[in-house]
């Protein structure tokens, strides 16, 4: 749709085409909605694969955890030494095609806004959309954060957040200072050191390990606690945060080599690296952020959809605040798992609010 200026009515619109999208664009279709029709999915990157497209080249398919097969579709003998990125856009871009999702992009969207006759309007580089019920399925990566401390402006050396990650050999010869407790900050270090002149892990609270299966019971009850926060209406969590980290063979052996030493987090950052209140220093050429992402739903802000606490209380994958938005893979569906059955959930519901609530043309 080349005129910005035209208004095209839908049941749904679907924002993103990563996991969570297309998970919901496949329930949508398989329960009767016509793509282009009923509904249309819209998504700003380049070409299939979602956020897995701009992963760094080192982190190879056998490198990535906990990584489930689209519904319906199966991905099955990807080569685990190829990268993550080429497999997965690979099999996104297959299964676009093999269910016909008609996925447009790239398309931009800058507002979601209450329109006329109960509606929704989608505000996008590509045109208008008035929509009835809309799933949002945007995710964090584009939303990076990197949190601000004294000094952070003076430093002559290179900033990186985990989402400009070149690989471990562009670190070759530097002094680098990795900030973030997560399982990027982890994979990074292990990478890097091999390569770097010298490196030095920082976090804010301890690094907790998880020994043992990560069971059934365990991923459950971590996903509760992450889908409290966003009951009461405060920015979730990743679900990685509240399970702590696989002590792995990898991990175990970083933490014999002593790349694993962690080190509270410092107090500033000096034009030659970073400074703790008690004196200590280190000289760094390189400051790796691995601090995690913030859900990307700004363009959501005209329906005033976030409370107090700074979040979107959810119900399940409905805005308490309107119930025409859900949210797939924010909080507690922030996995490929819990996408894939968000997806189902928030087009079972819609389905239930479109029959109850018929909206003229």
């Amino acid at each position: 749709m080349n005129n910005a200026e035209a208004v095209e009515a839908v049941d749904v619109v679907v924002i993103g085409a990563g996991q969570a999208g297309l998970s919901s664009a496949y329930h949508l279709r398989r329960t009767g909605f016509e793509p282009g029709r009923d509904f249309v999915v819209l998504d700003h990157s380049p070409g299939p694969g979602g956020a897995w497209q701009f992963r760094w080249p080192s982190l190879t398919y056998g490198k990535v955890h906990g990584m489930h097969s689209l519904p319906g579709m199966e991905l099955t003998d990807a080569d685990p030494g190829r990268p993550s990125s080429e497999v997965i856009a690979e099999y996104f871009d297959t299964y676009e095609q093999t269910f016909d999702l008609r996925v447009r992009r790239p398309v931009e969207v800058r507002a979601v806004r209450k329109g006329p006759d109960g509606r929704l309007l989608v505000e996008s580089s590509a045109g208008t959309w008035a929509t009835r019920a809309l799933i949002n399925a945007t995710g964090t990566w584009d939303r990076p954060f990197v949190p601000r401390y004294p000094g952070q402006e003076t430093f002559r050396g290179r900033q990186l957040h985990t989402a400009q990650y070149p690989g471990p050999r562009e670190f070759a010869g530097q002094r680098v200072v990795a900030v973030g407790g997560g399982a990027s900050g982890t994979q990074h270090l292990l990478e890097i050191a091999p390569f770097a002149a010298a490196t030095t892990w920082v976090t804010r609270r301890p690094p907790v390990f998880r020994e043992g299966p990560f069971t059934e019971d365990v991923g459950r009850a971590a996903v509760a606690l992450v889908e409290e926060r966003v009951r009461q209406g405060l920015p979730p969590k990743s679900v990685v945060s509240v399970t702590g980290l696989p002590l792995n063979d990898a991990i175990r052996q970083g933490l014999a080599d002593g790349v694993l030493d962690r080190r509270p987090m410092f107090d500033r950052i000096t034009p030659d690296g970073v400074e703790w209140n008690d004196g200590q220093r280190v000289d760094a050429d390189i400051i790796l952020w691995a601090t995690g992402f913030r859900a990307a739903i700004d363009h959501l802000a005209p329906l005033r959809l976030r409370e107090p606490g700074g979040g979107i209380r959810v119900e399940g994958t409905r805005a308490i605040a309107d119930p025409r938005v859900h949210l797939v893979g924010y909080g507690p569906s922030a996995s490929t798992i819990g996408a894939n059955r968000a997806g189902r959930a928030a087009v079972r519901d819609i389905r239930r609010l479109l029959a109850e609530e018929p909206v003229a043309a």
